[in-house]
């Protein structure tokens, strides 16, 4: 089944002109990016030549993607909109609220029963609105979309950090908060700011050990977490065309973990040969019609420096595996350094779980490429050291591995096969090893992000990124320092193995089959449908809209706290156990910036109560705040806000009454994230004024009365000894986003 096929031929049909318009306007060849990013502008929106990482310009998607913990805020809104169904394809994918225990089979129907409030509410609102719904089981929402949505040329958003997956297959594919879902699923303009581009160059081909995962972690190396900060990441070169499709996946996935906006690679023959097998012909033979329009044009290939900000040249025949951590996804090691870095920083060498699997690594390719490894390890009769998760990307992908036997040599080699979902990845694992809580250990995963509490919620688990086969040959060592390129192993007759180099199946020789893929279409009569949200639920609340700007400065606000060094959505609002509450903003706001330092005392989820003096939680001193009528202010540092989408790290600070969030810079969603829900996101404009904000300060925002795009708004700070000293900050709002200060939110804007 081909889904929304007459969407697709339309963009196929349009594309040449459009983009003939586009070049005729700017007189000048095109990259992928702006190929597609150009023929999706709004359609009152004129074709120029628009400044890179400066001008705001509005887009309209082709469809939109959600998952399970975000859809729930996204939908609420969206309910809140006025409108009756949406405006282009819409999903729900249900995959980030099963969490990784037992097994597949029996998390899976502890989920149903543990979520069924959720699910239920979820499917509801996607009958009556017109959204495809894919049931708990079905999969993880980026493999889904891999498999059935993503198509060459075409330009959706999702309300996930890693929707750039669907870049694998020549997709614009970018990550949102649901507000952004709101306007798009609503047939409003979508904005984004026009990207720099990050040309990747590959040349080479990989062999051996060397994986689509390796090319990733070396870029992330490169650029840093924030690197590719309103940046799009374009692949190209002939080492492109020698990766597979989900290979492709695999590197745009992680470009989230480097900030950029998203990953893309050009359409090839590759492309078409996993569109055929995923039941697309048509689509990949409606794409060749076109394909130079799906690529750069020959001149961007050939002086690509004259066309794109950043450059990165990647020689895959000559790239060595790599590991990156802990605790940050850019910390890059080749697999021939890191035994020393492990032994130099005193790093638990023992390595206690490897868990392949993730949106990023759960490709049919990737698990017959690991399971290699471990049939040849069980032939040569080498013992497995380490606990194994295995977790299949979706159904079909499951159904097709079981088939094949591959699922059946990873259990005989003690694996648990966990659901198709995300589990592990997202701090929904429950370990069995209850010590695990609080003991540092070593993990080794193919996922994606790696922050403390990131998997297990244990701050000294030590989580380290890798390939698929990296992870199976390091889970049969059990120990950390082990090179399966140079290092061998002791069989159970005390015979010295080395594992040979991985091999596998791009895709199925007998192709992809499945039962059940797990899709419930929408309802035809969208009338009959009830939604019911019980107001006794501690899971699910109506939303109430956000109140307008009083049309005043913001004086003597109260400082909430001051962040000391990374802060990443996981420090503002916390997953893992939080998960049950994303539907339901007044209890989910108790997590808020509960693992942010504050830099007066070194400690999490303890701050100065000006009034009394004493120390109490951050969401309990928002919540006194609040009560007494008084907004606060949260200061930061660099890139706050990095890694996940969710909203809900905007909208709790929202509900909790903070005006302003404060910092030296933002990353990219999350800054988009504030000025939906109508707050101030101010960046200092010397970095040093970071240094000036004291614990117990009051705070004045002035200028708002003049609040206007590319002019500074003034700080004054009234310190505890009745001092006082002011300084300019910036901000990056355009007129429409002031637009939504004023109203209170971007939704309420909408409504008006």
């Amino acid at each position: 089944m081909i889904f929304d096929i007459e969407m697709i031929r339309k963009v196929y049909e349009q594309l040449p002109s459009k983009v003939q318009q586009v070049k005729d306007v700017l007189q000048r060849p095109l990259t992928l990016t702006e190929k597609i990013l150009l023929t999706h502008l709004s359609a009152d929106v004129p074709v120029r030549n628009y400044k890179r990482a400066n001008d705001y310009v509005n887009f309209a998607p082709d469809r939109v993607a959600m998952q399970d913990a975000t859809a729930q805020m996204a939908l609420l809104q969206f309910m809140n909109s006025g409108r009756t169904s949406v405006a282009v394809p819409s999903t729900v994918h249900c995959d980030h609220l099963i969490q990784a225990y037992k097994n597949a089979s029996t998390d899976l129907e502890t989920a149903k029963i543990t979520n069924r409030e959720v699910f239920d509410f979820l499917r509801d609102v996607s009958n009556k609105y017109g959204i495809g719904f894919w049931k708990p089981g079905a999969g993880i929402i980026h493999q889904v979309v891999l498999e059935n949505y993503a198509f060459p040329g075409g330009m959706m958003i999702g309300t996930d950090s890693h929707t750039p997956n669907a870049g694998g297959l020549g997709m614009i594919a970018i990550g949102v908060g649901g507000a952004d879902a709101v306007d798009v699923m609503a047939g409003m303009p979508w904005e984004l700011k026009m990207p720099k581009l990050i040309g990747v160059k590959l040349t080479g081909k990989l062999s051996g050990w060397s994986a689509p995962k390796d090319v990733i972690l070396k870029v992330a190396g490169i650029l840093t977490v924030k690197g590719g900060t309103n940046a799009v990441i374009e692949y190209f070169g002939e080492g492109a065309e020698s990766l597979s499709a989900t290979g492709k996946g695999t590197i745009c996935n992680m470009g989230a973990e480097v900030g950029a906006t998203t990953s893309i690679f050009p359409f090839d023959h590759k492309s078409a040969e996993y569109l055929n097998h995923t039941g697309r012909s048509e689509v990949a033979d409606e794409a060749m019609k076109v394909i130079q329009h799906l690529r750069p044009d020959p001149e961007v290939i050939a002086n690509p420096e004259l066309y794109y900000d950043q450059l990165i040249e990647i020689n895959l025949s000559e790239l060595e595996p790599h590991i990156n951590g802990p605790f940050t996804p850019d910390a890059a090691y080749t697999i021939s350094e890191f035994g020393e870095v492990v032994k130099k920083n005193g790093w638990p060498r023992r390595m206690e779980v490897g868990l392949i699997g993730s949106c990023t690594n759960s490709s049919y390719e990737d698990l017959t490429r690991a399971v290699s490894i471990v049939k040849q390890a069980a032939e040569d009769e080498v013992p497995v050291k380490a606990q194994f998760l295995i977790n299949p990307g979706s159904e079909q992908i499951r159904y097709t591995a079981e088939r094949d036997g591959i699922l059946q040599v990873f259990e005989d080699a003690g694996a648990t096969i966990i659901a198709n979902a995300c589990g592990p990845c997202i701090g929904q694992w429950k370990r069995d090893d209850e010590t695990a809580n609080d003991r540092v250990n070593s993990i080794v995963t193919s996922f994606n992000r790696n922050f403390a509490k990131r998997n297990d919620g244990n701050p000294n688990t030590h989580a380290f990124v890798t390939s698929p086969e990296l992870v199976a040959a390091l889970t049969i060592s059990g120990d950390l320092c082990f090179n399966p390129l140079t290092d061998t192993l002791l069989n159970e007759n005390g015979e010295e193995v080395k594992l040979k180099e991985p091999h596998g199946f791009e895709l199925p020789p007998n192709g992809y089959d499945v039962k059940d893929a797990g899709f419930i279409a929408p309802s035809e009569n969208a009338n009959e449908v009830k939604i019911n949200i019980d107001p006794e639920s501690n899971r699910l609340q109506i939303l109430e809209p956000f109140a307008p700007w009083h049309g005043n400065d913001l004086t003597d606000l109260p400082l909430l706290i001051k962040v000391k060094g990374k802060c990443t959505t996981d420090h503002i609002s916390m997953a893992g156990p939080w998960l049950r509450f994303r539907g339901h903003l007044d209890n989910i706001s108790e997590n808020m910036l509960i693992g942010a330092v504050n830099i007066f005392n070194d400690q999490t989820n303890t701050v100065l109560d000006p009034e009394t003096g004493e120390y109490m939680t951050v969401p309990g001193l928002a919540r006194k705040f609040k009560a007494q009528g008084l907004g606060s202010v949260v200061v930061a540092e660099e890139n706050y806000g990095e890694g996940s989408s969710r909203e809900h790290a905007a909208m709790e600070p929202r509900h909790l009454n903070v005006k302003a969030i404060l910092v030296k810079s933002f990353a990219r969603i999350h800054e988009t994230n504030l000025k939906k829900q109508g707050m101030l996101a101010l960046t200092f404009i010397n970095h040093s004024d970071y240094d000036k904000i004291r614990e117990g300060d009051k705070i004045s925002i002035l200028g708002l009365r003049e609040f206007t795009p590319g002019k500074n708004l003034t700080l004054e700070l009234l310190h505890t000894d009745g001092t006082r000293e002011s300084f300019e900050v910036a901000h990056t709002y355009n007129e429409q986003q002031v637009e939504w200060f004023k109203a209170g939110s971007a939704l309420n804007a909408m409504k008006k």
